[in-house]
């Protein structure tokens, strides 16, 4: 290499490590490897070198080439890291810091989703009648989802174009849960009796228009134990319904109805005024949810004796109940992430969900 080149090269690296930011660093770029930078204009000249010289040269610029971009490269890298560790610094916040409460007449900060404030209610109002909250997984096996329910294998809920079938081993499909009960089915294997959980979470069919989404919430209830009866379940759906609605004397309806994991079985019906959409009033009835007492294939299924253990199930979609109570008449924004709908419908983050506090 000649003296020219390991002249440059030399003044070129101090340059890039003398470069304090990414500015610096882009303007010693161009003067170097620029349109008019220094090696370009010797890379221009080297049509200008004698024929016996221009191989031994290029190769010489070439490499000098090579080295300053991998400097360039490696200060770069340098200096990227730097200016983030010092975006970090410059913008860590103290998340132990309690949050300030908008002033009055302001608009708050944040608001809490219609969904995730139906869940804190319905988790008080269960857990006041002494219900805990059980989860599992969005992914479920054939048989959690249908197989340990009673559902037989031609029910249409195991359809392609009903259920979300994932591609597995050994042809078995896993599926994207279509109920939360695979969770009821959970609880009874791993936990002994007496059960009393609820389960909220999402939930997944093949369904797409303003009352039905592909994803969407529900949360069922089960409870196990000795000499549990009808009884127990309507006066547990009644209590609920009354404290969901703050309605004190809602009509509540029973009527006789199928599901596969339960016997007797039966849709819950509330009281409305159909033409103006009143809760409690008017002499029309709306189907809100379906129950029934566990079917015995069911608890034996988890292995629970049918002859000594008894019990009640139920579920509801959490966006349909959501709906009813705040008068929302469509699904789909729910999931737009539209801040004006949200700071329209949500609740304030500072005020929890309570029985003391009204739900």
């Amino acid at each position: 290499m000649t003296d020219d080149l390991r002249s440059l090269e030399a003044e070129t690296a101090a340059a890039i490590a003398a470069a304090p930011d990414l500015r610096a660093l882009e303007a010693v770029r161009i003067g170097v490897l620029g349109r008019n930078g220094s090696l370009t204009a010797l890379l221009k000249a080297l049509g200008a070198v004698p024929a016996e010289q221009r191989r031994e040269r290029g190769a010489a610029l070439n490499a000098a080439k090579a080295a300053i971009e991998a400097a360039l490269e490696a200060r770069r890298t340098e200096l990227e890291a730097a200016a983030l560790e010092a975006r970090l610094a410059a913008e860590r916040i103290d998340i132990t810091l309690p949050p300030r409460p908008a002033a009055p007449g302001t608009a708050a900060d944040g608001s809490i989703h219609p969904i995730s404030r139906t869940m804190e209610e319905l988790t008080a109002i269960f857990g006041a009648m002494g219900f805990t909250v059980a989860e599992g997984p969005d992914i479920e096996s054939d048989w959690h989802n249908f197989g340990a329910l009673n559902i037989p294998d031609h029910h249409p809920a195991r359809q392609d174009h009903d259920t979300f079938y994932l591609p597995g081993p050994d042809g078995r499909r896993p599926v994207l849960r279509t109920h939360t009960s695979p969770v009821q089915i959970r609880t009874m294997l791993t936990q002994p009796p007496p059960i009393r959980v609820i389960v909220p979470g999402r939930t997944f069919r093949a369904d797409h228009d303003a009352t039905h989404s592909p994803m969407f919430h529900q949360v069922e209830g089960l409870v196990i134990g000795r000499d549990i009866t009808l009884g127990h379940l309507k006066g547990c759906l009644i209590d609920f319904l009354r404290a969901f609605f703050g309605i004190r004397d809602l009509p509540v309806r029973f009527r006789s109805s199928y599901f596969p994991f339960t016997e007797p079985s039966m849709e819950v019906d509330i009281g409305w005024n159909r033409r103006s959409g009143e809760l409690g009033a008017g002499g029309d009835w709306l189907e809100i949810l379906g129950s029934g007492m566990v079917h015995p294939k069911v608890l034996a299924n988890c292995g629970l004796d049918p002859r000594e253990w008894q019990g009640f199930a139920f579920g509801m979609g959490i966006e349909r109940i959501t709906m009813l109570k705040h008068g929302i008449p469509d699904l789909r924004p729910f999931y737009e992430s539209d801040v004006r709908w949200l700071a329209h419908t949500g609740s304030d983050p500072l005020s929890p969900a309570s029985l003391h506090g009204g739900v």
